[in-house]
């Protein structure tokens, strides 16, 4: 009687820690499970943002690149600006003025006559 008593304990004792290192195992497969899904998502983000951060840089570069021949063009602009020709070209033009020994003709150009309709509503106005 103690023997077979013996043998059914010892049965129990071992399906009990083959129980418990099948629940470890499961919950260390699930566990694997779970950071490896992890790690595929968090890859896939890093990728995406790769993406996106390379075509802003292409975006950011073009931007430079525009400013830097604005800035160029400004540069050349200002230095025709600051020579004595251009200075006197815009004072001919702009201010009417004329250099020494030299005679300043404006020629306007003709309106075209106001019809009665506009010259009435001028005078309304004014009274």
């Amino acid at each position: 009687m103690n023997r077979p008593d013996l043998i059914e304990k010892t049965q129990q004792k071992n399906n009990k820690r083959k129980n418990n290192i099948r629940f470890y195992y499961s919950f260390l497969t699930i566990l694997l499970l779970v950071c490896l899904v992890h790690i595929g998502v968090s890859a896939f983000q890093n990728i995406t943002k790769s993406i996106s951060y390379h075509g802003k840089i292409k975006k950011m570069k073009a931007l430079n690149q525009q400013a830097y021949m604005e800035n160029q063009r400004l540069k050349e602009e200002l230095e025709d600006f600051s020579s004595m020709k251009s200075l006197e070209a815009i004072a001919r033009n702009n201010l009417k003025m004329a250099g020494k020994d030299e005679v300043l003709v404006i020629i306007n150009k003709p309106q075209p006559p106001q019809t009665e309709t506009t010259k009435n509503k001028k005078i309304q106005k004014k009274k």
